[in-house]
């Protein structure tokens, strides 16, 4: 068996007497989707911000691509990308700006044609010259995931990146996560409060 591309172990989070995640263990390999699924509240978006550094546990340990967290972060980051319904994108550019500030971040070659591809793709090239903070939830949401695919992650965290779409653009984008998932196997790591609607069981883990 391969191993992992994330491993996460014993993962332990507190504020205060509020105990976030409680001794969570997952492992996510190249093509594998796995669901963090639970309901608003239940430590979601606190393990997402773990595993991209932004939070420090109180206990547990998080290595991806084998190396440990805490001591390869910027080298880890390099090869994972995020998107999130919780955090926009700089409002006051519009979206091809916004979008190649990331490319650079990136280092994405043909940035260009990238960002062209990936906007199409989500069905929002018409948005490409909109100012980001005027757009829709749904819109802005789209283009959170177009900087999500930007660097062709090997580890994708998508947290709840459906939750403000419509119905038939949330279906295009489960269908465009599959399809990525079939061509270039990423590790992809998915947060949502919806079993029937995201995955089926063997691919979920239920937070509480």
């Amino acid at each position: 068996m391969p191993a992992p591309r994330l491993q996460v172990r014993n993962l332990t989070k507190r504020f205060d007497n509020l105990v976030a995640v409680d001794g969570l263990d997952l492992e996510v390999c190249a093509g594998e989707v796995v669901g963090l699924l639970g309901v608003n509240g239940a430590g979601k978006t606190t393990v997402m911000n773990m595993i991209l550094g932004l939070t420090i546990p109180n206990e547990g340990s998080i290595h991806v691509f084998g190396k440990d967290l805490a001591k390869h972060r910027i080298e880890i980051l390099k090869r994972t990308n995020f998107c999130t319904t919780y955090a926009q994108l700089p409002s006051n550019l519009k979206v091809w700006q916004n979008l190649r500030v990331f490319a650079g971040l990136y280092g994405v070659a043909d940035h260009k044609t990238k960002i062209d591809e990936l906007l199409e793709k989500l069905e929002i090239g018409h948005l490409k010259n909109s100012v980001t903070g005027r757009l829709s939830a749904g819109e802005s949401t789209r283009v959170n995931l177009a900087k999500a695919l930007l660097n062709d992650p090997d580890l994708l965290l998508l947290d709840e990146p459906t939750a403000s779409l419509d119905p038939d653009i949330a279906d295009k984008v489960r269908k465009l996560v599959r399809r990525l998932q079939r061509t270039r196997a990423p590790a992809i790591l998915y947060t949502s409060h919806l079993i029937s609607a995201e995955f089926t069981m063997r691919d979920c883990i239920a937070l509480n």
